[in-house]
């Protein structure tokens, strides 16, 4: 079962990603932080497959989060993905930049949404 830490100040936001991957093929376990810090908890703790990265959060964005997650070495081999409504094509750069392994932009394609988290997980395990 893939267990998936999504990282989203806006609960509006995780809910939609929790229903949207739970009404999925997929069997997802989700696990949901409202902020970066408690989200860095949670991935180190919890062992999720991938996380989902909110970029503009308050406190510490996105960004910055993925930077220190990708300096711990319990964090090698689990792939971030910002999901993001920052879809510029700077923005991608930026969060690339800072580590994600990939970027996804709201709003969501919910037909596509599982798939795409699901193929992050593959390319990781193969």
């Amino acid at each position: 079962m893939p267990r998936i830490l999504y990282i989203e100040d806006n609960a509006d936001n995780r809910l939609l990603v929790r229903r949207v991957l739970m009404a999925s093929d997929y069997d997802f376990e989700i696990l949901e932080a409202e902020n970066a810090r408690k989200g860095i908890e949670m991935a180190t703790t919890q062992s999720p497959d991938l996380i989902l990265m909110d970029i503009s959060m308050p406190d510490m964005d996105g960004l910055a989060a993925t930077r220190h997650l990708k300096g711990l070495t319990a964090m090698n081999g689990v792939p971030i993905v910002a999901l993001t409504a920052n879809a510029m094509e700077k923005d991608e750069i930026s969060a690339r930049a800072a580590g994600c392994d990939g970027f996804i932009r709201k709003p969501v394609d919910i037909d596509k949404l599982p798939n795409d988290i699901m193929s992050y997980i593959r390319s990781v395990r193969s």
